[in-house]
């Protein structure tokens, strides 16, 4: 009896071997990445990997682990006299906030949260229950919680003690990010917490300010009124507080005296955001490109924290998968002997009933999809992010050959490409919503066009490659069917609104 097509795909591609994650994979050398979520008591950097907590000296080296529960670990947060660490957690399934002593050890629950249906979606305005901070003069954890919400979007700040008994709510109606003055008489807190989006340049009504609450007084004012984002505040023991802000496009440290008012910006970061910083008696500590930096409060100098973790993680080590399960997307050769199937990044060339199934790029440094054949057979034709770019590439159908590099400069994602029926044009949709074609032999570009309204997604050829046809997306939202000549190179529409 004879398999189908896509059980023997599951069969002849069942062992196919994969490279340690290089997520995890390092030379002795080299420094780990990666690396989250840091806090500091002077003398330690604690920060959370690979869903762990590691603790390292300021200076950096080898780093040990803390904690090995079940789930993922966050947000650690040293207590104000650094001998005990609260954080977040999924021990026992919930999100919930424990502590454990600074140096490690066994750790606490110190809450207990109901879930309800808003949290079995994905925490897409960030984890409930997050550590925030500790209030200075007492042993007090502040955490964000969305407890007394059914808006997954609005969380208030609480306090719970190392007794682990009931929660007390600050007086706000929503708070994020949060730091106590020296003597918890004020509090400086973002209302908006959404560091977990993926908004950038964002400016209006959701872009953070950082506010000073008097407990005292029980006035609440603004800090920094400026239309950027200004969230992470850290009160410093220099009566400054210290912010992250993307005022210049990148989130980079600054910090505001409290006696003249005056804003600095502390760091200039170009290429990656700061992200989650933390305040200890002498420095802040943050996340930046994968490492984890110091910013010396007396010095002002800031530096990069090498470190290593250097351990046998199950997920580091080679494995078999079954390639079969993963299958992104699957075409007929032309003449329908053998199909073309993307799985895990890899593309596959299969029989369709004799012959042997070949693996045409063998590229773990790199994902392969949108694979098509050519309508004369010869070729494959995919996407490819080899150069760190989404870039177009052809390659010969029977593997043998390098693969030829079709475009270059790519400035967005490309959709998948449409070979002419000559086979020696193709045509892609990308995220700048054109539509182009590339001719092959000559690597000339043409745009075909380009619309404010939305991406195109659906396009195709005409039997004797000179028209193109697609749809375009309309501002009534009725999209139009247009054609472009290739040789007159003028868009008509052939339907009407």
């Amino acid at each position: 009896m004879r398999l189908p097509l896509h059980l023997r795909f599951v069969v002849l591609l069942a062992a196919v071997f994969l490279p340690p994650l290089s997520a995890f994979a390092q030379k002795p050398t080299e420094q780990t990445r990666l690396l989250r979520f840091p806090t500091t008591n002077g003398q330690q950097i604690v920060f959370c990997y690979a869903g762990q907590l590691y603790t390292v000296t300021k200076e950096g080296g080898t780093a040990r682990r803390l904690t090995t529960g079940p789930g993922y670990t966050s947000f650690p947060r040293f207590s104000a006299d650094g001998t005990q660490l609260a954080f977040t957690s999924h021990y026992d399934g919930n999100t919930e906030v424990y502590v454990m002593p600074g140096e490690g050890g066994p750790a606490r629950r110190l809450t207990t949260t109901a879930t309800l249906a808003r949290d079995d979606i994905s925490d897409r305005m960030g984890p409930n229950n997050i550590v925030m901070t500790w209030q200075n003069t007492k042993p007090l954890v502040v955490f964000r919680s969305r407890m007394s919400s059914y808006n997954a979007f609005n969380g208030q700040l609480y306090t719970v003690g190392l007794d682990a008994e009931l929660p007390h709510q600050l007086p706000f109606p929503r708070g994020g990010f949060a730091s106590f003055s020296p003597d918890d008489s004020k509090l400086a807190f973002n209302r908006v917490f959404r560091e977990f989006r993926t908004w950038k340049y964002y400016r209006g009504g959701m872009a953070d300010e950082v506010w000073i609450h008097d407990f005292k007084t029980g006035q609440t004012e603004s800090l920094t009124n400026d239309p950027a984002q200004d969230i992470c505040p850290m009160w410093g023991p220099d009566n400054r507080i210290y912010f992250i802000s993307d005022r210049d496009g990148r989130m980079n440290l600054f910090a505001t005296d409290l006696a003249t008012r005056e804003t600095k910006q502390l760091t200039t970061y170009k290429d990656f955001d700061i992200k989650f910083p933390s305040i200890g008696k002498d420095a802040v500590v943050f996340e930046q490109a994968g490492h984890i930096w110091r910013y010396d409060l007396a010095s002002g100098q800031v530096a990069q924290v090498p470190i290593a973790i250097k351990e046998d993680f199950a997920s580091g080590r080679s494995g078999q998968v079954d390639a079969g399960k993963h299958i992104q997307s699957i075409a007929a050769g032309p003449d329908g002997k053998r199909v073309i199937a993307v799985a895990r990044g890899e593309l596959y060339s299969i029989p369709g009933k004799d012959g042997t199934p070949r693996n045409l790029t063998r590229t773990s440094n790199a994902h392969e999809r949108d694979a098509i054949w050519s309508p004369d057979g010869k070729w494959i034709a995919y996407n490819s992010d080899a150069t760190g770019e989404n870039e177009l590439y052809i390659r010969p159908q029977d593997g043998k050959g390098e693969p030829q590099q079709v475009t270059s400069g790519a400035d967005t994602y490309y959709y998948r490409p449409v070979w002419s029926p000559d086979s020696k044009k193709l045509l892609w949709g990308d995220r700048l919503q054109r539509l182009r074609f590339i001719d092959i032999p000559s690597k000339a570009v043409t745009l075909v066009d380009q619309d404010k309204w939305g991406e195109f997604r659906s396009y195709n050829w005409s039997p004797d490659s000179q028209w193109i046809a697609w749809e375009r997306p309309e501002e009534n939202g009725l999209p139009k069917v247009y054609l472009f000549s290739t040789r007159d190179k003028k868009p008509i529409a052939v339907t009407d609104d």
